[in-house]
């Protein structure tokens, strides 16, 4: 399946430091499952957790907190990046989704297959 076969580092920063990272992430899988979960009716009333082939169950997670939308790993249990607003996750998730296709692209590989945001 070509969404696990293209990788890049993917890194969960929180204010300019590296909270957690990984060099082969499957990130066209995880553009292909956030633009689901954006498209999904239940958007921004559920959070989301990357189910993957690939990755660990959990490895990126997001939830709802009383505050706003935070960011976490299970490799990370004790750490959530600070709250945002939906619109502000949003907006990072559409920025992140654009750059993937974007890099799809740039290898020759017609990014249909990720859903624009």
């Amino acid at each position: 399946m070509l969404l696990l076969d293209i990788e890049a580092e993917l890194s969960i920063w929180e204010e300019g430091q590296t909270v957690w990272s990984e060099e082969a992430f499957p990130v066209a899988e995880l553009a292909y499952h956030l633009a689901l979960w954006l498209q999904s009716p239940d958007t921004g009333q559920e959070g989301f957790e990357l189910d993957s082939m690939q990755a660990e169950e959990g490895l990126i997670r997001i939830v709802c907190s009383g505050e706003g939308w935070r960011v976490g790993s299970i490799h990370t249990p004790d750490f959530w990046s600070s709250p945002v607003a939906w619109d502000v996750l949003v907006a990072e998730i559409q920025q992140f989704v654009s750059s993937v296709r974007e890099g799809i692209t740039a290898l020759g590989i017609d990014p249909a297959f990720i859903p624009e945001v």
